[in-house]
């Protein structure tokens, strides 16, 4: 019968002379001293999470536990580099043999050391993103797939294939539960990522999820690899545990099953990314996979007032699944938190703008302020007003409204039905289309400009037969888009000054599929889409819309030339960019049913609570003042007009004592 013999540790410990109990509260300590074993440590938000696992390390290596015997795990490299930072600021250097990093950077260390186990040269590329999508690109090429002109862009592919490797489920679930528009594509899809990989390792290359996925691969077909590792990392600490997926919780109950020394520190009420594949039941379920586990609470809150952490624990009340925790706050009493009734969507982005002037008055930093929201469409109005107040801002989650690609293809459409002069607008069109890139797109224009004559000014004519004469010029493989192009042109010209109308069309006729095709965040575009077809209900005139684009991005293109020296800029972000952050100042706008919770987590309870969690973490990122907002009435595409909106269950399940409630009124003068 095989059984493990002790070697006892020789090796002297190291003396850090670190009071543990005095630098760390009740709760961190117990964590931090825990005996061997397997521990998960519940960190509520603002409770010191860092702090805690720095600590971890400083008390093994006190212990005798050998540095190069550790091995510590982040989400980012941001992550690793200020953990890795604070051990060695804690510990005045010497971290040369302490593995730590990115599950993928240490995933790529192995893989260097190991590659010839699966056919790989240690000197293996990793690709960037941009690299991958290229070699994506030629394997379609390459496969020759059929109906190339509807087939998935490489960006979708790309996505595809990442949820599937890290998620562990087959591809065939992945598109039926949320690429259901591709199932057709099914086995030439298939075909493309068989011929990915077999490329990937004939040129020594790998991807970002090759570093995870054939790590694991590595130790579960060598059983010597696996036991030199399972050996070697004698205690695990993996960081934001709830947010790994099923492929990191399997690396890591792989190398702790020998030993089961892992300690895992998260908080469940900040699992948020199911959609790139998160499992929020790998935190949930594991005291299950390892039984015995201690869970340790850290409940002591550093970050925010005790009215904050009241309504934030008011909040997550409502969700079933989680462990249950209440966060205690050591700051002193502040302001309530302030529900605001708004009348529509630019009365509350008036709000915000003038509230945040007024903060700003009292000695509060732009800097120190962010607003927060569900999706990136929900701040168009916010955008648009504080443009107009010329204060400056800053947005985390990505480009401003106007500058997002699929903003300016829509745009394009309109432009140049308006001026048949605009080539820009034309060619941003017409590369649309397959086959066409910009050389072609140069002929294509020339041609359009031949049929402009003094005699038949092009804006004097129908453009849709223009663009029809000239379908001969067109690649074969654009023929029927050509078609398509020229019948969309006619019917956006019987609505020229109907502007919103020519959003939806320019939607229903083929730029919705193009989404699909091309981005792997297709509803999120398209839901940014139909909020510029209600924006635009409010222009009588395709005129009078397209100045204002004109005057909006053109006042964010001064702003960023005049700024010379860095300045004051309240930070506008989504939620999940904001994860991890805090300020002293924060907005939640856009707390609508429908809008958050999104009308898509409506339908299963996993998705509302995840929803809750999104909102708990946006409350958990402020410090001092919490402003939650809401239009009672908003504007909606189509022949709905304005609708009302009913506020958010999530303030709904607020009780009313834990705020103070505005009912914002316009001045008469």
């Amino acid at each position: 019968m095989a059984q493990d013999y002790v070697i006892q540790n020789l090796r002297p410990p190291v003396e850090f002379h670190i009071d543990y109990a005095k630098e760390l509260n009740q709760q961190q300590h117990a964590a931090v001293t825990a005996l061997p074993a397997p521990s998960l440590v519940i960190a509520g938000a603002g409770s010191g999470k860092t702090r805690t696992l720095t600590y971890r390390v400083a008390y093994l290596l006190e212990q005798g536990i050998p540095a190069d015997r550790i091995l510590l795990l982040t989400f980012t490299n941001k992550a690793a580099r200020e953990m890795m930072r604070r051990v060695s600021d804690l510990l005045e250097g010497g971290l040369s043999l302490l593995w730590g990093g990115t599950f993928h950077s240490v995933g790529s260390r192995i893989l260097r050391r190991h590659a010839d186990r699966l056919g790989y040269r240690p000197d293996f590329t990793i690709l960037d993103r941009e690299d991958a999508r290229a070699l994506l690109k030629t394997c379609i090429e390459e496969t020759k797939i059929e109906h190339a002109s509807r087939f998935p862009k490489a960006d979708v592919l790309a996505n595809l294939f990442s949820l599937e490797i890290n998620t562990g489920d087959p591809l065939s679930k992945i598109l039926s539960e949320q690429y259901e528009y591709l199932e057709p594509f099914g086995e030439e899809i298939s075909t493309v990522a068989r011929a990915f990989t077999t490329r990937k390792q004939k040129t020594n290359v790998m991807d970002f999820d090759d570093l995870l996925s054939l790590w694991l691969k590595l130790l579960r077909e060598n059983e010597d690899l696996l036991e030199l590792y399972q050996r070697r990392f004698q205690f695990l600490l993996v960081d934001e545990y709830q947010d790994t997926n099923r492929l990191q919780s399997d690396l890591i109950d792989l190398l702790a099953k020998r030993h089961g020394n892992v300690m895992v520190v998260g908080d469940d009420s900040q699992s948020i990314y199911s959609w790139r594949g998160a499992n929020f039941k790998n935190i949930l379920q594991f005291p299950e996979r390892y039984p015995g586990a201690q869970v340790y609470r850290i409940e002591t809150n550093y970050r925010s007032t005790p009215e904050i952490l009241n309504l934030a624990n008011a909040a997550i009340a409502s969700n079933t699944c989680q462990y249950a925790k209440v966060l205690k706050a050591v700051r002193p009493s502040g302001e309530r938190p302030v529900v605001a009734s708004c009348e529509d969507g630019r009365q509350q982005a008036e709000f915000v703008a003038q509230r945040a002037l007024q903060l700003r008055e009292s000695g509060i930093s732009l800097n120190d302020m962010a607003v927060l929201y569900r999706s990136h469409f929900h701040a168009l109005e916010l955008q648009m007003e504080l443009t107009r107040r010329q204060i400056p801002f800053t947005i985390t989650s990505g480009l401003r409204f106007f500058e997002q690609a699929h903003i300016k293809d829509v745009s394009a459409y309109i432009k140049w039905i308006h001026n048949p002069a605009d080539e820009l607008s034309f060619k941003r069109i017409i590369q649309l289309l397959p086959g066409i890139g910009g050389k072609g797109a140069g002929k294509l224009w020339s041609a359009i400009q031949a049929k402009d004559t003094p005699e038949a000014p092009l804006n004097s004519q129908p453009l849709a037969p223009v663009v029809q004469g000239c379908a001969r010029l067109a690649p074969k493989k654009a023929q029927a888009a050509w078609a398509q192009l020229s019948a969309t042109l006619s019917q956006l010209e019987d609505l020229k000054d109907q502007p919103s109308a020519m959003v939806d069309l320019i939607l229903e006729a083929g730029y919705t599929e193009y989404l699909q095709d091309t981005f792997p965040n297709f509803r999120s575009r398209q839901e940014d889409l139909a909020q510029l077809s209600t924006f635009a209900l409010q222009f009588k005139t395709t005129d009078d819309f397209l100045t204002q684009l004109a005057l909006v991005t053109n006042t964010e293109s001064e702003d960023e030339a005049a700024a010379e020296e860095p300045e004051e800029r309240i930070r506008l972000s989504t939620i999940h960019q904001a994860k991890g952050l805090e300020f002293p100042v924060v907005f939640l706008i856009m707390l609508c049913e429908g809008l958050f919770p999104s009308t898509r987590s409506m339908d299963r309870i996993d998705f509302e609570e995840e929803e809750r969690r999104l909102f708990y973490v946006a409350v958990t990122r402020a410090m001092d003042h919490l402003y939650l907002s809401y239009p009672a009435v908003r504007m909606t595409a189509g022949n709905s007009g304005e609708m009302f909106q009913r506020r958010s269950r999530f303030l709904a399940e607020l009780p009313e004592e834990l705020v103070d409630t505005w009912n914002l009124r316009s001045s008469l003068f």
